[in-house]
């Protein structure tokens, strides 16, 4: 088998050129005002929360690449997706166009510390510290750990009957993480902080997708310190993660280990700052609950995917059994994963200044989401988007402002490379040892989870050794 597509259109184009960016006041009069979704909030909000995949395309089916949205963030939302207009959100100066997670429900659970939810000078900071722990020579370290992790985990799955993937999938990626930033080799030993800190965030994850979690979200919305039930559930993770912290920072090792949280400990800012222990603390809960968890359901998204679109499961089969361009594939896979199912829909930044999104424009203080569920699916960028088609992926790389799972610009998700090698290797190891298929012939629904969209019934599969 070869690397090629016979079609003879390309799989990946260009979109039309649609104006975007900062204006004047002058401009902004001359400008059409965004068309608004007629719902009342509630039903909008109820809709979105529920089914967002189906609601932002109906909406964009009806009101065009631009709309507004009545939901929960302040300042009614508007939601794009047009690659132009996303380039001049990431490409803006950061005092023009602040990042909207530090507004969003993740801020009282991570912290305002955290350069997840931090915006400005707080948060080039907090990413000039934690650049180190993620470039290539400490991605390369991790390799050997990660597949030792993804093929313990497999040799207990079940064979012959059903199993969902994604609390597979986090178990594995959990591991991962915990090693790369504690330097714990394979699973914490029970007794420890480590061991408490894992436990307290599987039950956390665990509590998310439970009734109520939905109602506990909302009530977060735009808090520094979290409130109900949250509260309680972060109070149960923040203990074992200050012992981990206390307990590192009495290690006569500490200045030898390579581990990241031992390099956090240890890296100054150009003022000759450290982190302290609350700074520490956000940063350690960021990178262990949205390191672990995004990457794992992207892998259950790409199996959901997979197991319904048989040829692109037996090409990527073919080509890893038969080392045919395993790699290519694997890479190709695993990007078109990330296209059909991104596992979080939407980010967003809230403009300082009058901005035009093609024939419309918004005032300052506009909330502007960009759809990557939309951009992922243009059909003038991706002819069949609505297939699995990695063979798409194989004459052309992804675009800066076409291909966003991690968002892009100074808010790039700084885990990237290990989030994409940590796929490659479990992606790898289960084609290897697994044939799967899924449980049912219907594809799974999106259930949201705070900012994520995970496979409603966890990526249910049946396996069976190769």
């Amino acid at each position: 088998m070869t690397a090629t597509t016979t079609l003879a259109e390309p799989l990946v184009r260009e979109a039309a050129p649609s104006p975007a960016g900062p204006i004047s006041e002058a401009d902004l009069g001359a400008l059409r005002t965004v068309p608004e979704i007629p719902l009342p909030r509630t039903a909008q909000v109820l809709r979105f929360s529920q089914r967002q995949i189906e609601f932002v395309f109906a909406w964009q089916r009806q009101l065009g690449d631009t709309f507004r949205f009545n939901g929960i963030v302040p300042g009614r939302p508007v939601i794009t997706s047009h690659p132009d207009h996303v380039k001049s959100l990431f490409t803006a100066r950061p005092e023009q166009a602040p990042s909207l997670t530090g507004e969003s429900p993740l801020r009282p659970i991570v912290g305002p510390n955290s350069t997840l939810t931090a915006v400005g000078p707080r948060h080039m900071r907090q990413r000039k510290l934690l650049l180190p722990s993620f470039h290539g020579e400490a991605i390369a370290q991790y390799m050997q750990m990660i597949e030792e992790a993804a093929h313990r985990e497999i040799d207990r799955w079940p064979t012959g009957k059903p199993f969902s993937l994604a609390p597979r999938m986090q178990a594995i990626t959990l591991d991962v993480i915990m090693s790369g930033i504690f330097g714990i080799d394979g699973t914490p030993k029970p007794g420890t902080a480590e061991w408490g800190l894992r436990t307290a965030v599987r039950g956390l994850v665990e509590a998310s997708t439970a009734p109520g979690a939905k109602i506990a979200e909302y009530m977060n919305v735009g808090r520094d310190e979290p409130v109900g039930l949250t509260k309680i559930g972060m109070e149960i993770l923040d203990r074992p993660t200050y012992a981990v912290i206390a307990k590192r920072r009495k290690d006569p090792l500490l200045d030898s280990r390579t581990d990241i949280m031992s390099m956090l400990m240890r890296a100054e800012t150009e003022d000759g700052e450290r982190l302290d222990d609350r700074e520490l603390r956000d940063e350690l809960l960021t990178l262990v609950l949205a390191g672990h968890e995004t990457t794992a359901n992207s892998l259950s998204w790409t199996w959901e995917r997979l197991v319904r679109f048989p040829d692109a499961y037996q090409r990527l089969n073919d080509a890893v059994r038969d080392d045919d361009d395993a790699d290519t594939w694997i890479e190709a896979t695993i990007t078109e994963g990330m296209r059909a199912r991104p596992v979080i829909p939407m980010i967003g930044r809230r403009v300082a200044v009058p901005w035009q999104l093609g024939e419309y424009g918004v005032a300052a203080g506009t909330p502007v989401t960009m759809s990557i569920l939309l951009l992922h699916h243009r059909e003038d960028v991706y002819p069949d988007p609505f297939g699995f088609r990695p063979e798409r992926w194989l004459d052309a790389k992804p675009g800066t402002y076409t291909w966003i799972p991690f968002g892009g610009g100074i808010r790039r998700c700084v885990g990237a490379s290990l989030a994409m090698a940590e796929q490659r290797v479990v992606l790898r190891a289960m084609v290897e040892r697994l044939d799967l298929e899924a449980d049912r012939p219907e594809p799974e629904h999106a259930q949201h989870r705070n900012v994520t969209m995970i496979p409603e019934r966890g990526a249910r599969v049946v396996a069976r050794p190769a």
